[in-house]
């Protein structure tokens, strides 16, 4: 009447099985003690139950044979023994009362047994199916997929402007304006603060006040020397005239027609006149250095003009790069002495990133060399650097070696302290690489004929689906390098392709297979 597949759902067989024995060996302690047995029909019609139940629980089924052989094994001891006939008469009742519970059991279990999970059902089916069919190798089968061989090593350095330049106070002046801060973009002469101007101001009053002076001066000398050049050309005309009648006196004197002391003044006057004249030279030449001497003053007045103003310049701070601002030294206010830090300006055109190299590393790395660089900050994005610079010297303790990094910033938008990678492995065809357990060994004579090919070729078992079944073909590749279990494929399968990496026996040209459960699906 009741349904006991409804009321009791054993999932566990562990649970189940311990079940059954408890009960069997309840019935078959009672039995033991009792000489009658169950009669035949009975456990013909619980033998049928179970029968008919064995395609969901073998398990159930077996144990009831078992018990079936038990209790005729019993019964039959029993009939020899008469002196107990009374207690099988008299507890008949009892056991068929235990043989029924027993049988009910038996039926609960072989009912929560046929309420399995319908995936488990259909899955064993499966597998009875494909162990009653054609006989497929299960092999595990994977994708040709391409990849470098061996991942080299990566080394991490910061992200540094390609230069930082200090911007300096030149002269001793009280900071008044600076008009930026930290982050700002500056360009070559841009105008970013103002010191104070009022002292270099008076001084450069007073140094153009003396270059007027000084000129003066000048003009004075140069106007003594036009009057000595005026002397000199007066007293040459009055050496002519001197000379020239000194010669018609000493011509009169030889015709007797003057006596010879006249002839004798007219000869004096003539060297005093030439005195005269020389003397106006020198003075002429004294008044013409005086004049050098004053336009040496001027010259050097006005280098003195030339340097206040230069100096008054300092007082208005130009930015001496392109580039932007990292760090602010200084506030409006201050007194800066000659050499203070106002600014620091970073050159971001390019970003310069300083890793440490191992020794052993070193010989594969040349200055110009190209290398792949990425940021943590830019993670989809691949950059190409170049090594500027090899330290010559390397740290003593840890042998470490300074290699500089500079890669291209055009947008500017790498900023400095970022995380960088820098890995110095050359661009390099990426190949198919499979496990070497996908290639196939060579064996008895042909392995021995094969050995000097090994590294160099090899086969291996592509699958195809032919007419609705899974078959495998052989398949001739080339070999290339061989690291950490793995090979490359220089040619013969292509990127996409299925291949066998193992089977569970040796396969040959057209045979059938299985994929397992860890084979890749496309």
């Amino acid at each position: 009447m009741n349904k006991p597949h409804k009321q009791v759902k054993i999932t566990d067989p562990l649970a189940a099985d311990q079940l059954i024995n408890i009960q069997l060996n309840s019935v078959v302690k009672t039995e033991v003690v009792m000489p009658g047995v169950v009669t035949e029909p009975v456990l013909s019609v619980a033998v049928g139950a179970a029968s008919r139940r064995e395609g969901r629980s073998r398990s159930a089924g077996w144990a009831y044979a078992d018990l079936k052989s038990r209790l005729l094994a019993n019964s039959t001891s029993a009939t020899g023994e008469k002196g107990k006939k009374e207690n099988y008469l008299l507890s008949s009742t009892s056991v068929r009362s235990l043989f029924i519970s027993c049988l009910l059991g038996i039926g609960l279990l072989t009912a929560s047994c046929g309420s399995l999970p319908k995936e488990s059902a259909d899955a064993q089916s499966q597998s009875r199916a494909s162990r009653k069919g054609s006989g497929a190798t299960p092999v595990d089968v994977a994708i040709a997929r391409t990849d470098l061989l061996q991942k080299s090593l990566e080394y991490t350095g910061n992200t540094t402007p390609f230069r930082i330049v200090s911007l300096r106070s030149q002269v001793e002046a009280r900071l008044l304006a600076l008009n930026l801060d930290v982050g700002d973009r500056v360009k070559l002469g841009q105008n970013v603060g103002r010191l104070d101007d009022a002292i270099l101001m008076t001084e450069l009053k007073q140094a153009e006040a003396e270059l007027a002076a000084l000129k003066s001066e000048v003009a004075r000398a140069t106007n003594q020397v036009s009057n000595a050049r005026a002397d000199v050309e007066r007293a040459r005309l009055e050496v002519v005239q001197a000379q020239a009648d000194s010669q018609r006196q000493q011509n009169l004197f030889k015709a007797g027609a003057i006596a010879e002391q006249t002839a004798q003044q007219a000869r004096t006057q003539a060297q005093t006149a030439a005195q005269a004249l020389r003397a106006a030279q020198e003075q002429m030449r004294t008044e013409q250095q005086a004049v050098a001497a004053a336009q040496g003053r001027v010259l050097a007045q006005q280098a003195l003009v030339a340097q206040t103003k230069e100096r008054r310049s300092y007082t208005r701070l130009t930015s001496p790069i392109t580039g932007v601002v990292t760090e602010k030294v200084t506030e409006p206010g201050n007194l800066l002495q000659a050499g203070s830090e106002v600014l620091k300006i970073g050159d971001f055109n390019r970003v310069k990133v300083v890793v440490q190299v191992s020794e052993l590393e070193l010989a594969q790395i040349q200055v110009g060399q190209s290398v792949q660089v990425r940021l943590d900050a830019f993670p989809k994005e691949a950059l190409i650097g170049r090594v500027t610079r090899i330290s010559p010297a390397a740290d003593a303790t840890a042998r470490l070696i300074p290699v500089e990094v500079v890669i291209p910033n055009n947008q500017g938008k790498i900023g400095s302290g970022l995380l960088a990678r820098v890995n110095f492995e050359n661009q390099t065809q990426q190949r198919v690489v499979v496990p070497q357990t996908a290639i196939q060994k060579q064996a008895g004579a042909a392995k021995a004929a094969a050995k000097e090919q090994e590294n160099r070729s090899g086969t291996l078992f592509v699958v195809k689906d032919t007419d609705g079944k899974t078959k495998v073909a052989t398949r001739a590749v080339t070999l290339g390098q061989k690291a950490d279990g793995k090979v490359e494929i220089l040619s013969g399968l292509q990127a996409g392709e299925r291949y066998v990496v193992r089977s569970g026996k040796p396969l040959k040209e057209g045979d059938t297979v299985g994929l397992s459960i860890l084979s890749e699906k496309q």
